[in-house]
């Protein structure tokens, strides 16, 4: 009696082709502390009012697409007597913006160059203070499509907004690697089927990006 032959399963790992950026605390700096520090003299005082009145909660909504003046007057009206330094916060935006992150953006540069990818930026970021940073940083200029939470009128987590990503780009999840230092945009990514790497630092990208065969 013949033996049966052995089966041989031969699976297959979809080629990395796409990569996605996010850009706040991987490829730029963008701290409140900068600008805070010209109005507060006490540094307690001024981490007390980030943490309960300018709240990342907040700032949240006007990533998501709520006006800067609806959002500052919420807020103004909540509390009044602090109406000066929450105005600060949109007027004096600009301050907040540090430097790019100079290693992370150089790996940027190398993938761009290696002509291997296309890539993205998915960013939580409101579409009225973008244009600062279109102006500021010229290595914006090399993605081959930025989509904006604030323009989008929706924000990381949101798989919808992963979506508009993926389908305005023609992007496969599978095909595709997202680099974000917020543990659960990383999640959300991962439930969509998008291979992730939650972003500690450049050296460690970097490591983890040749891991991957990527670099």
């Amino acid at each position: 009696m013949q033996k049966p032959a052995n089966s041989i399963f031969i699976i297959f790992t979809p080629m990395i082709n796409t990569i996605i950026f996010d850009l706040g605390a991987v490829l730029i700096d963008w701290n409140p502390h900068y600008m805070y520090r010209t109005i507060f003299n006490d540094e307690e005082e001024m981490k007390n009012f980030l943490a309960t009145v300018t709240t990342s909660d907040w700032n949240e909504e006007q990533d998501a697409g709520r006006s800067l003046a609806e959002g500052t007057e919420i807020l103004v009206k909540q509390f009044p007597e602090h109406e000066e330094n929450i105005r600060a916060f949109y007027t004096r935006w600009d301050e907040m913006l540090g430097e790019a992150f100079h290693d992370t953006v150089e790996i940027f540069k190398e993938l761009k160059e290696s002509g291997r990818y296309k890539i993205y930026a998915l960013t939580n970021w409101s579409a009225e203070t973008f244009p600062v940073a279109l102006e500021r940083f010229e290595f914006l200029h090399w993605f081959d499509g930025i989509v904006v939470s604030g323009a989008e009128k929706m924000r990381k987590p949101a798989p919808e907004f992963y979506q508009v990503l993926l389908d305005r780009h023609e992007v496969k999840a599978e095909e595709a690697l997202f680099i974000d230092d917020n543990y659960r945009n990383i999640l959300a990514a991962e439930k969509m089927g998008i291979k992730s790497i939650h972003f500690t630092s450049a050296s460690e990208l970097k490591e983890k990006l040749t891991e991957l065969e990527v670099f």
